[in-house]
């Protein structure tokens, strides 16, 4: 077999996650000559295709999927090594990387400004995006930590709660339901309802808190971020559910009293299982799970 380097493993980790070759040249500012060449390189030391072509799409072999496999375990190591080099070094500078559910950005943002005043050398990474890009940062080793609800077992997880998250419904403060009391789940449902995308850790809540009470969730707008929930909610569009821990403060927003809300979900502090983390990475985890309370408290979340 002819030498394999780590960057054909690179390439070869960019064309699976991006579903093409123009997608990944895009991605490592490469030509897509050049990844086809490196590409090439790779089934030629190895002796077997890694990718067939089906239609106008390309799909992993079984070599190529094994090949991944052991392309993401080198990867793993490669970072062991860096973090037990970085524990020689101790804490001073080193770096971390966090990867957020887009419901609590606002949260994480305050969690990372905290702990930089005590940390000011580390530089951090922070990514918010939806539950299935969490999922997928922590199958590819390419993050720390994650910060999201309860993630799903079997995913060779280790995670531990940090923090209540309540999940609230919101209108605007001229909405007809703004300042109501003890609004009933079935007034609820019959207005226009603005919700987050199937497999959200918030829709499935909501839609679980809606079918234990004989309801059915009708969403008429879907939207990937919390963000853009609250905006639509505040231009009018309808009414959300959102986690409390976001920013609300000075915004022509309400929290609605409903019946059965909150909803009480969790905040876990997620890594692969077995990953040796950072002296930084580390020095974060340990941070989060003694002061987020406190963070959370001082933040005006109402």
């Amino acid at each position: 077999m002819n030498r394999i380097t780590l960057r054909q493993l690179d390439i070869l980790e960019a064309v699976a996650r991006c579903g093409s070759f123009s997608r990944a040249s895009a991605e490592m500012h490469l030509t897509q000559p050049a990844v086809s060449m490196q590409i090439k390189q790779l089934e030629d030391a190895l002796g077997i295709p890694l990718f067939e072509h089906i239609g106008k799409r390309i799909y992993l072999t079984e070599a190529g999927q094994e090949t991944l496999a052991a392309s993401r375990a080198v990867s793993r190591e490669l970072a062991n090594l860096e973090h037990a080099l970085a524990e020689l070094q101790g804490l001073k500078g080193g770096s971390l990387a966090v990867s957020v559910a887009s419901s609590a950005s606002y949260l994480a943002a305050r969690l990372i400004a905290a702990f930089r005043q005590s940390h000011p050398e580390v530089h951090v990474s922070l990514n918010a995006v939806n539950r299935e890009t969490l999922l997928l940062h922590l199958a590819e080793n390419s993050v720390d930590l994650v910060l999201m609800g309860r993630p799903p077992e079997g995913h060779d997880l280790q995670s531990q709660p940090f923090l209540d998250n309540p999940l609230v419904v919101i209108a605007s403060t001229d909405h007809p339901l703004a300042g109501m009391k003890n609004i009933s789940l079935q007034r609820l449902a019959e207005e226009t309802f603005l919700g987050r995308e199937p497999g959200s850790g918030t829709r499935i809540a909501v839609e679980k808190f809606f079918e234990a009470n004989g309801l059915t969730l009708k969403v008429a707008m879907e939207m990937n971020k919390n963000e853009a929930i609250k905006q639509a909610v505040e231009a009018g569009l309808g009414v959300g559910v959102v986690s409390k821990h976001g920013e609300m403060a000075k915004r022509n927003l309400c929290v609605l009293d409903v019946q059965g809300f909150p909803l009480w979900r969790q905040w876990h502090l997620v890594q692969r299982q077995g990953k040796r983390l950072s002296p930084a990475a580390q020095a974060f985890a340990e941070f989060v799970l003694r002061e987020a309370e406190k963070v959370a408290r001082n933040e005006d979340f109402e």
